[in-house]
């Protein structure tokens, strides 16, 4: 990629969740990037590679990387997956505050309540490190004007892998969302799920599984109606896969030309 297509920043900030398997990190921000809520931005580290073109010794990888943080904030910030073994992750793991990873100009990804009419319950499905378009989205004031519900479900193997839970359950805390959390209560409905242990106030099993038992809709306390509901999907390709086909059986589909849709699924994979 030609060097006046991305900017280089630095990494302020890196929080590890699990060690080794999952981290956020924090990198400045030019003034110039744009993004909306759910979009995602390419992200390049420095590989070593003494047969680099242009005899630097190193060569650039690039990678797709969902944005965590507010289209307002000074920073960017991401979630990510340690990959064993993994050309990308292998050196962004590696990263600490101070060092310089490459962001693209441009912001791409369709993940946005754009995609869709806005509806009545906004359904936020995600796996893994797939949460990570939807925190963003939850910090948009728009967003909590237009749905009654803003459902969020999160599901992971182990509770250990719950990365944001307290950042999500303290919006009621936010200087900014609190108030509109208490003066609207039972509007956010935030379901961890977690496959491969019990935990005291979490849901059990895959997202397809609480969906076909009607145990998600029980639990959040809201139907999963076509009519009424718009749902954005965001993990493993396998669970967004399998998600579109068991939706798609109960009336959900994406948007097409002239015809406006009420699924929204990313594909960066």
């Amino acid at each position: 990629m030609s060097a006046d297509k991305y900017t280089s920043e630095t990494v302020t900030w890196v929080k590890t969740w699990v060690p080794g398997k999952l981290f956020s990190f924090r990198t400045t921000r030019d003034q110039g990037f744009r993004f909306v809520p759910g979009q995602f931005a390419r992200l390049g580290v420095a590989k070593p590679d003494p047969l680099a073109a242009d005899g630097s010794g190193a060569r650039i990888v690039w990678r797709a990387y969902s944005i965590v943080s507010a289209p307002y904030d000074e920073h960017l910030e991401f979630f990510s997956i340690v990959v064993d073994g993994g050309e990308f992750t292998s050196e962004l793991e590696k990263l600490g505050e101070g060092d310089t990873i490459y962001v693209d100009k441009t912001a791409f990804g369709f993940l946005t309540t754009a995609a869709f009419p806005t509806g009545k319950d906004l359904w936020m499905l995600s796996s893994g490190t797939g949460l990570a378009p939807f925190l963003s989205v939850l910090m948009d004031l728009q967003v909590w004007d237009d749905y009654e519900h803003l459902i969020l479900v999160h599901s992971v193997r182990t509770a250990e892998e719950l990365a944001y839970r307290d950042t999500i359950e303290g919006l009621a805390a936010h200087p900014y969302f609190g108030e509109i959390v208490a003066a609207n209560p039972g509007k956010l409905i935030y379901l961890p799920s977690i496959t491969r242990e019990i935990v005291p106030g979490a849901l059990n099993g895959r997202i397809t599984a609480l969906i076909e038992t009607g145990e998600l809709e029980s639990r959040a306390g809201v139907r999963l109606d076509p009519e009424r509901g718009r749902v954005m999907l965001c993990g493993n390709p396998d669970m967004v896969s399998d998600l579109r086909h068991l939706l798609a059986s109960r009336g959900f589909a994406a948007s097409r030309r002239g015809k406006p849709g009420n699924l929204a699924v990313e594909n960066y994979w």
